[in-house]
C-alpha cells in the first residue's frame, strides 16, 4: 500500500507501521534555464516512483518534500533559499524523533548534495538512538554536476513547461573534484557567472525518462534489501554516495 502522508488522518495510521519516504530537495538557483525547486522535483518524483514499484510488498507512506536544504554554495544568485547546516541537521534530528513515534521506519531520499553532510550526521545521531532511519542519494549514474544535461533532461521530463530552454547556456564542464577547491574558495557564481555546471546541450525527455527510472529501480531494490551502511546510507557498498 502506498499513500501521501498529507492524504491521511490519525486513525488511517494508528495500527500501521509504515515506511515513510521523506523527499529532502533545495530552493536555490539551477541557471538561468531550470526551477528553484529542482532538486525538490527530482526527489519527489524518484520517492513516488520507487514506492509504485513496491506495489503490496510493504506499507508506504510519502511525506510532503523538504523544500529547504543547505544552499550557501548558491547563494550569489537570486531566489537562492538556503538555511544553513546547523538548522538543516536539527531539522531532519526533529522530524526523525517525531515521525518515528509511529512509523516503523524512515528514508530520506536526498535530491540537494549540499544537503549531504549534515543530513548524514543527523541520521547517523537518530540511528544512536535506536531509530531505523537511513537516507538515500538521487545521483543518476554518469551524471554531470548541477543545471546541465542531467538536471535539464529530468526536468524535461517532469515539468517542460518550467524548463527556459532558450535561456540554456554551457558551464565549466570539469568533472566537480577537479572544481572543489575554486568552488570552496569562490562558491558557484565565482567558478559559473551563469550557475551552470555541465552543459545542458542535448537533454531530452528520453534521457530523464531514463535517469528518472533508473533511480527509482535502484531506490526500490534498496529498500528490499534495506541494508544500511555508515554514515547511515541505504544501499550497496559497492556504489558510493555523493549526491
Amino acid at each position: 500500500m502506498t499513500t501521501r502522508l498529507a492524504d491521511l488522518t490519525w486513525p488511517d495510521l494508528e495500527r500501521r507501521r509504515p515506511l515513510v519516504l521523506l523527499p529532502f530537495g533545495s530552493l536555490e538557483q539551477h541557471g538561468p534555464h531550470l526551477p528553484l525547486d529542482t532538486d525538490a522535483e527530482v526527489a519527489t518524483a524518484v520517492a513516488h516512483r520507487a514506492a509504485a514499484r513496491l506495489p503490496g510488498e510493504l506499507d508506504v507512506v510519502i511525506a510532503p518534500v523538504l523544500p529547504y536544504g543547505a544552499s550557501g554554495e548558491h547563494e550569489g544568485f537570486a531566489g537562492t533559499v538556503s538555511i544553513g547546516h546547523v538548522a538543516l541537521r536539527m531539522l531532519v534530528t526533529e522530524i526523525g524523533r517525531s515521525m518515528l513515534r509511529w512509523a516503523g521506519r524512515l528514508l530520506v531520499v536526498n535530491g540537494h548534495g549540499g544537503n549531504l553532510t549534515s543530513l548524514a550526521d543527523a541520521v547517523t545521531g537518530l540511528r544512536g538512538e535506536s531509530r531505523d532511519v537511513a537516507w538515500w542519494p538521487c545521483v543518476p549514474r554518469g551524471s554531470d554536476a548541477h543545471a546541465g544535461r542531467t538536471e535539464t533532461s529530468m526536468m524535461l521530463r517532469l515539468r517542460p513547461e518550467a524548463v527556459r530552454g532558450e535561456r540554456a547556456v554551457a558551464g565549466p564542464t570539469e568533472p566537480i573534484h577537479l572544481l572543489m577547491e575554486r568552488l570552496v574558495r569562490d562558491s558557484v557564481r565565482g567558478v559559473s557567472p551563469s550557475g551552470v555546471l555541465g552543459d545542458p546541450g542535448g537533454a531530452s525527455t528520453g534521457e530523464g525518462e531514463r535517469l528518472l527510472d533508473g533511480m527509482a529501480a535502484r531506490l526500490a531494490g534498496d529498500i528490499r534489501r534495506w541494508q544500511v551502511m555508515d554514515p547511515g546510507r541505504l544501499g550497496n557498498a559497492s556504489r558510493g554516495a555523493t549526491r
